[in-house]
């Protein structure tokens, strides 16, 4: 959605925000990471074992487990598209009904605490995954701005969200920081690295100054970069339940690019926006991920998650409010 108000789409944009508004009519608890292409919720996951799949990829898979998962994310998500569309000076309609950001928050108090399945949807158990946490600091963190800056929330619930928000933040930095590899981690207690964190400045968790991103994103170069490109997470140590490696990933590429650019290391970050300029096939499309080793993209194809990165890199080397700083912009307490 955050996709369309940035492009100006306003009609989609409040067409998928009336549908939202029907989806969570019960509960937002019961809103779903995703649903049918018709706004279908069940999509049964089921194994093709006579399909061989791609090279021999299997297996081949219809449906999606993934919309069973719960997602802290999603939240933060949300809320961030509601100060989006209110700043932008949107209609309600198109994704800020004030009904609809407070029904999200007060669920998002009594699971916040909760393990989740993180952005990338692994298939391995529940963990207190580092971004999801960050995601739902950015939700407290959005409503208080809707309240302060727009008047669209109650005034009176601002001083519990600054102490939630305050809460998260300071265990994030406690428990999702290591300081033996100087860089925060996967999910609390770990050493392991996700291209997730690479979000820590860009949504107004870390100012760009902060020593503690310096070092998150130097292991992130030396642990997750393969010739280049940024690879989501370490796929060899089995958080995600899966076997085998997998390619690169084209958006956390984008997404080192955007950290280098708000570190002040513009020249580093504009060779590798080049870089993946330059993959684009011959009508200047990409793929979800890139294979090292044979020079050929691989994954979903076309991938929007790369396209939407590639727009917003563009935005952050050639504006002077890109993206980044737009989702900055504001004075939280950063600690």
């Amino acid at each position: 959605m955050q996709a369309f108000l940035l492009s100006g789409y306003t009609e989609e944009a409040a067409g998928w925000a009336r549908w939202l508004r029907r989806a969570v009519a019960g509960s937002p608890g019961e809103l779903q990471i995703m649903y049918g292409v018709g706004g279908e919720r069940r999509l049964t996951e089921i194994e093709l074992d006579s399909l061989p799949g791609y090279q021999g990829s299997k297996p081949v898979r219809v449906g999606n487990k993934a919309s069973t998962q719960f997602q802290l994310d999603v939240f933060g998500e949300a809320l961030d598209t509601a100060l989006t569309a209110a700043r932008n000076a949107l209609p309600r309609e198109v994704g800020w009904d004030p009904d609809l950001v407070l029904a999200i928050v007060d669920h998002l108090e009594t699971v916040w605490e909760e393990p989740d399945s993180g952005i990338w949807e692994v298939r391995g158990p529940r963990r207190h995954f580092t971004h999801p946490k960050v995601m739902a600091w950015v939700a407290f963190d959005r409503a208080i701005r809707l309240a302060e800056e727009h008047h669209a929330l109650p005034a009176d619930r601002v001083a519990h969200w600054t102490q939630l928000r305050d809460r998260i933040h300071a265990e994030v930095c406690d428990k999702g920081f290591d300081p033996e590899i100087n860089s925060f981690t996967q999910y609390y207690g770990s050493t392991l690295l996700d291209a997730s964190l690479l979000m820590l400045a860009p949504i107004g968790f870390l100012d760009p100054g902060d020593p503690r991103l310096a070092g998150t994103v130097a292991a992130i170069q030396e642990g997750l970069v393969e010739d280049g490109f940024v690879r989501r997470y370490q796929s060899d140590r089995g958080v995600d339940g899966l076997t085998g490696p997998e390619g690169t990933f084209l958006m956390t590429t984008f997404w080192l690019a955007d950290n280098l650019a708000l570190m002040g290391r513009s020249g580093e970050a504009r060779r590798i926006f080049e870089r993946l300029l330059g993959m684009r096939n011959d009508v200047g499309l990409l793929s979800e991920e890139y294979d090292t080793s044979t020079g050929r993209m691989l994954g979903n194809f076309p991938q929007a998650f790369s396209h939407v990165a590639l727009i917003n890199t563009a935005a952050n080397l050639s504006m002077a409010q890109g993206p980044s700083k737009m989702r900055m912009a504001g004075d939280p307490k950063r600690n």
